[in-house]
């Protein structure tokens, strides 16, 4: 359990440097550079799942697992709307949909997804004392 749940933790820290959104001229945008405060909190939830880790507390790993997912979820929402904003000025708002669309999601969101998603559902296996007293 705690393997897996290492390895969803290192995904989701070498996710936030990984391009998960693409601008056609800027180019590719990680973590860091989407907004310094989301990537702050997603550091401070790994370090605290790491505290869980090393404590064998599966529930502490688990609930910062669901923080992680729920930061993502809502930092994808934020470049969308984000992304329409930024084209606001435009009078019809099927150009502003058609130039907010060229922002697109890239391949480290599922790097993200992935390590999260295996820091919540890594399950321990109880050993269980079969031995039974007569």
């Amino acid at each position: 359990m705690k393997n897996i749940q290492l390895l969803g933790l290192l995904l989701v820290v070498a996710g936030s440097f990984l391009p998960l959104v693409h601008v056609p001229i800027i180019g590719n945008w990680n973590y860091w550079k989407l907004d310094h405060y989301l990537a702050i909190a997603c550091w401070i939830f790994a370090a605290c799942a790491v505290f869980g880790i090393v404590n064998n507390s599966a529930k502490i790993v688990r609930f910062f697992g669901v923080l992680l997912i729920l930061l993502f979820a809502f930092t994808l929402v934020a470049v969308k709307m984000q992304s329409l904003e930024y084209f606001s000025f435009l009078p019809f708002k099927s150009w502003r949909e058609a130039f907010a669309g060229v922002v697109k999601l890239r391949w480290g969101w599922i790097v993200e997804f992935l390590g999260a998603f295996l820091m919540v559902f890594a399950t321990g296996n109880k050993k269980v004392n079969k031995r039974t007293q007569i």
